[in-house]
C-alpha cells in the first residue's frame, strides 16, 4: 500500500491493463460493447454525458465507451489489490462515470464476461466518487497504465460544476427545473 492507503500506481496500472486486455478478449465482448453503444435511446443524462463540450452521441459514444471500460478496470485493480469495494469507488469523472452506467446496464452479458476474466466489477451508486481531478490518484493510474487521459472527458470537478450551473440555466430558460428534475411544460396544451 501507497503511503495514502491506496495500492501503489504502478501495480494498479498494470493489473487495469490486463484487466483491460482479458475483457477485451473474451468471446462476448463484442456483443457486450454493442449493447453497451446501442444503449443510446436511454441515454437522457441532463448533467452527464451534457457537460462534454459540443456532445454528440453518434461521435463520443464509441471513444467514452472505452474511458468507461479503463475506468471499470482501473476500479477493478483497487479492488483486487485490497479486497475493499469502497476504497476501490476510486474518483470518476462524471462523462465516464455516466458511460459506466450504460455498460453495467448490460448486466448478464457483463457479468459472465467478469466471472470469465476473473474481474471484480465495482459499482455503487451511493459509494461512488465523481469528484475527479487531474493529478489526482485516479489520474496517476490513468496515466502509468494508458498515458494522459482525454480531457474531453476526464473533466475536473471544479470544471464539471461549472459545466452544469450553464446547462442549468439555459434548462430553466425552456421551463426545465433542477436540471431535469422537473419541468413546467403540461403537454396537453403545447402543440407538436
Amino acid at each position: 500500500m501507497s503511503q495514502t492507503g491506496m495500492p501503489a500506481v504502478e501495480t494498479v496500472a498494470v493489473a487495469a491493463q490486463q484487466i483491460v486486455d482479458r475483457i477485451k478478449g473474451d468471446p462476448e465482448f463484442g456483443a457486450f460493447e454493442a449493447a453497451s453503444l446501442e444503449y443510446g435511446e436511454d441515454w437522457q443524462c441532463f448533467t452527464g454525458f451534457p457537460v462534454v463540450s459540443l456532445w454528440k452521441l453518434e461521435t463520443d459514444a464509441a471513444p467514452l465507451f472505452e474511458e468507461g471500460l479503463r475506468a471499470l478496470a482501473l476500479k477493478a485493480a483497487v479492488y483486487a489489490a485490497t479486497g475493499d469495494d469502497k476504497v476501490a469507488e476510486v474518483a470518476i469523472a462524471v462523462p465516464v462515470d455516466e458511460m459506466t452506467h450504460a455498460m453495467l446496464a448490460q448486466t448478464q452479458l457483463f457479468a459472465r464476461i467478469a466471472v470469465r476474466c476473473g474481474v471484480g466489477i465495482i459499482h455503487q451508486t451511493d459509494q461512488e466518487h465523481t469528484d475527479y481531478r487531474s493529478g489526482g490518484y485516479t489520474y496517476d493510474c490513468y496515466r502509468a497504465a494508458w498515458g494522459e487521459p482525454p480531457a474531453r472527458y476526464w473533466l475536473d470537478h471544479e470544471e464539471v460544476e461549472r459545466r452544469r450551473d450553464v446547462l442549468a440555466g439555459r434548462y430553466e430558460s425552456i421551463g426545465v427545473g433542477r436540471s431535469g428534475r422537473e419541468h413546467s411544460i403540461d403537454f396537453a396544451t403545447v402543440a407538436a
